[in-house]
């Protein structure tokens, strides 16, 4: 129930941001991403048999047997970001089957080396339509 009310909170957040934003934006999405979500991921290295051994052409190499597993908590690929502005030839029904709008204040998910850097509005990205891949409902 607390991020719910987070979220709703937010939303408000965005349409008061929103409407002190002096830009439009013609094809793009105006997104505050949201922290990074964690995740676990397991990632193999391979592990040296010892030391150097010269071969018949006098080249030392190491031989590598074995492989060791490491598992470690990092960044998703993805990312989930606050919808502060609609691109002005935005048309919610561009989504085949369904009715869904991406309206402002929509929590969005995208790939977080997608969009464009917006310096002008500090840590935003500029996201086209097809940059994003999903939305939270």
């Amino acid at each position: 129930m607390g991020e719910e009310n987070e979220m709703i909170d937010q939303s408000q957040l965005a349409e008061d941001v929103s409407s002190k934003i002096k830009y439009d934006f013609l094809d793009y999405f105006l997104v505050k991403p949201l922290e990074p979500v964690k995740v676990t991921k397991t990632f193999s290295k391979p592990v040296s048999a010892g030391t150097p051994k010269k071969d018949a052409e006098g080249i030392e190499a190491v031989d590598f047997d074995n492989v060791e597993t490491e598992v470690k908590e990092v960044n998703s690929d993805y990312r989930r970001g606050i919808v502060l502005k609609r691109p002005l030839y935005y048309n919610g029904s561009d989504f085949v089957g369904t009715s869904q709008e991406i309206k402002i204040g929509d929590v969005v998910i995208f790939r977080d080396a997608a969009g464009l850097t917006f310096d002008l509005l500090k840590d935003s990205k500029l996201l086209r339509q097809f940059d994003i891949i999903g939305f939270e409902s």
